[in-house]
């Protein structure tokens, strides 16, 4: 066995096989204390900085991971997840105060594995050398693009969703050959502890670890090859501040307020049932979350009636086993006063399901709120619970211009099944991503990007995308063995002169 240092307080035991590529000595290896010259860091967290030179130190031995390296550890990480379901599943649910186990295997561990699956299909294809075309001046040269991994990436896990957050960002850069390190959030100890002994009884430290307890701005300043952050606007901005002091490139996932429209011509209840599946899950702590709704005028108050029986239907009450707590009391109490202040300036707050505030369990009770505006901070922040402000229409152009008039958004939903409705409102909107006819699902389209956009983010991951995201694409020219060169060098005289003329004519 080899003895590897792992969080405060054990030691961690791994195999043999596992780290033997890692830790034997040949003419390849560079010195820890060169490869620590390359770096100057600022920030006073030794650990940090040991377990990110023994991470690059094992990269510059190892820069291009062959292809089946990386299905060997995709292959792992999957088998991980399913040996152990059921422990991650509870480690979440007492991260949350409760959350339900079979949510979790919906929510983060199906769409886990599905993507480590259709990595695992597609990765020899996304390895393959790009061919490209070559000006038609070099014709007979060569030109082609590779994936190279980019070295040390680091993920910083948000809480909502950190098994999902932890794995699919996790997934491209494992795939992209790439060495990763990782912090999670503070609400998501029990999780961290879990995933930190099965990780690291599974992978060698110098390709995967995780960091508990370590603070977000020593993470972020690291000298990383590459950063992912997923979590608020206020706190992406400070992770880009840190990673420009190291050229560090980054991915952000920042959420905020996706609307949500329901076109004149799509059945009420039927778009009300599948908003509320979106806006409810997790109790609404979901980035992707319908932030917002606009219902054509005069129909606000019939949603409200659908919504009641809707919700009463999948949650008898607040305190049903199948509703997840408000992850903690800050969040808890916030949302509690966004409804306040709703109210008090005017909104009429509809309770959608029976039951009281259970402030010990931290069990919100779903609304619906009507008769908002822009002065009420329901409508100026991300909800990140379970309040769905609802706004009326009367055409399509007051929603267009009411959404244009706001941050871009991580998401936005359509229900319409009008093909210029939507043309109408792909083509006069951005955001990151657009699921039509329901919400949310986009994000377990593995291949399709998944990303923000402006305040919601920016940088792609999932399927292709996260390779290329997680990969240098290095574009290769190989000049021509017959072409002559020299035509082309000074002293400059007319010839140059002509040449110049006629590839132009030729519109070469």
């Amino acid at each position: 066995m080899v003895r590897v240092p792992a969080r405060a307080g054990h030691v961690r035991q791994v195999s043999a096989p596992l780290s033997h590529n890692i830790h034997r000595h040949d003419e390849r290896r560079v010195d820890m204390a060169q490869t620590s010259q390359v770096f100057n860091f600022s920030e006073p967290h030794t650990t940090l900085q040991e377990v990110f030179l023994s991470q690059y130190d094992a990269y510059r031995r190892e820069p291009f991971p062959a292809y089946p390296r990386r299905i060997e550890h995709l292959q792992k990480l999957e088998q991980l997840i399913l040996e152990n379901t059921e422990a991650i599943a509870d480690a979440i649910c007492s991260d949350f105060g409760h959350r339900s186990p079979t949510e979790t295997k919906f929510l983060e561990v199906f769409p886990a594995l599905s993507g480590i699956r259709h990595t695992v299909r597609h990765l020899k294809g996304w390895m393959r050398p790009d061919r490209r075309s070559v000006s038609i001046m070099f014709m007979t040269g060569r030109n082609r693009v590779i994936a190279q991994p980019k070295g040390v990436v680091g993920i910083a896990v948000p809480w909502n969703y950190p098994l999902f957050l932890l794995l699919s960002p996790l997934t491209s850069a494992l795939a992209a050959g790439n060495r990763c390190m990782i912090k999670m959030a503070a609400n998501s100890r029990n999780l961290c502890g879990l995933m930190d002994d099965l990780l690291g009884r599974t992978f060698p430290r110098e390709l995967l670890t995780i960091m508990p307890g370590v603070p977000g701005s020593e993470f972020s300043a690291l000298p990383f090859n590459h950063l992912i952050f997923t979590g608020s606007a206020q706190s992406g901005k400070a992770v880009m501040r840190s990673a420009a002091g190291n050229l560090t490139p980054v991915t952000l996932e920042l959420g905020g307020k996706s609307p949500t429209i329901i076109g004149e011509d799509f059945d009420m209840r039927e778009a009300a049932s599948r908003i509320l599946y979106g806006k409810l899950i997790n109790a609404g702590q979901t980035c992707l979350a319908p932030d917002y709704l606009f219902v054509p005028q005069g129909k606000a108050d019939s949603f409200a009636d659908m919504a009641r029986t809707i919700v009463a239907a999948r949650y008898p009450d607040s305190n049903a086993t199948d509703y997840t707590s408000i992850i903690d009391g800050r969040a808890y109490d916030r949302l509690r006063d966004t409804l306040d202040d709703a109210v008090g300036r005017g909104a009429r707050a509809i309770q959608l399901v029976p039951g009281d505030f259970n402030d010990g369990l931290r069990k919100f009770p779903p609304h619906a709120v009507l008769d908002v505006d822009d002065t009420m901070r329901i409508m100026q922040e991300e909800i990140f619970g379970p309040l769905l402000p609802v706004k009326t229409y009367r055409d399509l152009d007051e929603v267009i211009t009411y959404i244009n008039g706001r941050d871009r958004p991580l998401a936005l939903y359509l229900f319409s099944n009008d093909r210029a409705v939507r043309e109408r409102v792909l083509s006069g909107t951005i955001s990151g991503g657009v699921t039509l006819n329901h919400v949310i699902f986009h994000v377990v389209q593995h291949d399709l990007p998944f990303g923000g956009i402006g305040a919601s983010g920016m940088g792609h991951y999932h399927g292709y995308e996260g390779f290329c995201e997680m990969s240098k694409m290095r574009p290769v020219f190989s000049y021509p063995r017959l072409s002559k060169p020299g035509v082309l060098y000074p002293p400059y005289t007319k010839v140059h002169d002509r040449i110049f003329s006629l590839i132009n004519r030729l519109r070469l």
